[in-house]
């Protein structure tokens, strides 16, 4: 007679403690990310961690220790490839820890924002919030999280940045590059399609910007700069302006791939050719930006390991106001060349 199929047993903490030779208390150590346990012991408690699939139990975790082993990610962006990416970035990380994301829309014009995260701490008291921009620099939000007792991690955070844990970009730096760029390729007239007026790093960029013509001895033209909201239609509405102008720029600098998608789209209407009458560069290098004919110059911003940086500052075992300043590159395609002679 064949005996009877056996359900598999769920994996527990003792059995990785028998498959890594620890004691019970060293595996609670990893998986709470805890100091004062020597790499090659955490390394062999996180092995036995995959190879048994253990999943920890969230609940009997949060009584023990007081954690909820749940963090709170608060996020706007026109963009739906960053905030992707940003939840992408922190959910890997806190997986790593057996820690869930719980994803929190942020919508700066609405009027119960303050009354939204706080009920949002209230409902699953989180370990910790990632904020990014706006709510990086909300004031009222930040004041909140403060009296709460909160961790937070600010994601390119514009004001105090020290007074907080962030990561970020150097967003002048890279502005001030690709503008450089558009520079050597012979280029005077460089207009500039600014990002929302809410969010800090627009400010930033357009600074950059500014900066690298005044680097190259160039006065700064009020005329071709446009403000944006970091969105494809704003991109297309700022180009077709700058393309009325009668001494019309010969080259785009958007602050995000969306409104740089937007100008070619503006321009490709207008039978303006792209590159051979104007040259067009974006910033993030989001997938779009190798879609779109031509494909984008533009600047990358590594927005998923932003997001992985962040969740790995809330997880750490201090609570230490770290910032981490991720490195930017620039990505050259066909969408810029050199200035018509």
């Amino acid at each position: 007679m064949d005996e009877p199929t056996r359900t598999p047993t769920r994996a527990t903490i003792r059995h990785v403690s028998q498959r890594a030779g620890v004691s019970i208390k060293t595996v609670s150590r990893v998986l709470n990310n805890e100091r004062y346990v020597g790499a090659e012991t955490r390394a062999r408690v996180q092995e036995a961690v995959a190879a048994l699939n253990f999943r920890p139990n969230l609940a009997a975790r949060s009584l023990a220790g007081r954690r909820s082993f749940q963090i709170a990610l608060v996020c706007d962006n026109p963009s739906p490839n960053y905030v992707y990416a940003m939840q992408t970035g922190i959910r890997d990380r806190c997986e790593a820890d057996g820690v869930r994301m719980i994803a929190q829309p942020y919508d700066r014009a609405s009027q119960r924002l303050v009354e939204e995260v706080e009920a949002l701490i209230d409902a699953s008291r989180p370990d910790g919030v990632v904020l990014t921009p706006p709510a990086s620099d909300d004031a009222a939000v930040l004041e909140l999280l403060a009296r709460r007792e909160v961790r937070i991690v600010r994601v390119s955070p514009g004001t105090q940045a020290e007074t907080s844990a962030s990561v970020s970009i150097d967003n002048q730096a890279a502005a001030r590059e690709m503008t450089a760029h558009l520079l050597s390729l012979g280029h005077r007239r460089i207009a500039h399609i600014a990002g929302h007026p809410d969010y800090a790093t627009s400010a930033q960029r357009r600074a950059g910007y500014e900066a690298a013509l005044a680097e190259a001895g160039i006065a700064f033209d009020p005329a071709l700069v446009r403000t944006g909201f970091y969105d494809f239609p704003s991109g297309a509405a700022a180009a077709e302006s700058l393309l009325d102008l009668s001494d019309a720029p010969t080259a785009i600098f958007a602050a995000s791939d969306d409104m740089a998608a937007g100008a070619l789209a503006a321009a490709h209407r207008r039978g303006v050719a792209i590159p051979r009458d104007l040259s067009v560069a974006g910033f993030g290098d989001d997938p779009l930006a190798g879609y779109v004919w031509p494909p984008l110059t533009t600047m990358r911003q590594p927005v998923r390991d932003l997001a992985w940086h962040a969740a790995d500052l809330l997880l750490a075992a201090d609570d230490a106001h770290e910032q981490r300043r991720l490195e930017h590159v620039m990505v050259l395609r066909d969408s810029t060349a050199a200035a018509a002679r």
